[in-house]
């Protein structure tokens, strides 16, 4: 899974409470991009799901 915040439909008013933010703390701007993989994935839902980490809040836009 990529996540790219630049194509994000609800950044800035979601950052505040997504895993991304969460999982880059102090990186910076510009926004990151950041590159999951399944296992990964898999690890970020469940910790998401148990409430130990935020979800994740990406709306991607779509070209049109």
């Amino acid at each position: 899974m990529i996540i790219d915040c630049d194509t994000c439909e609800v950044r800035g008013a979601a950052c505040a409470d997504c895993v991304v933010t969460f999982l880059t703390i102090g990186m910076g701007p510009p926004a990151p991009v950041v590159e999951l993989d399944g296992e990964i994935t898999a690890a970020v839902t469940a910790l998401a799901a148990g409430g130990l980490v935020p979800p994740l809040r990406l709306v991607e836009r779509h070209a049109g």
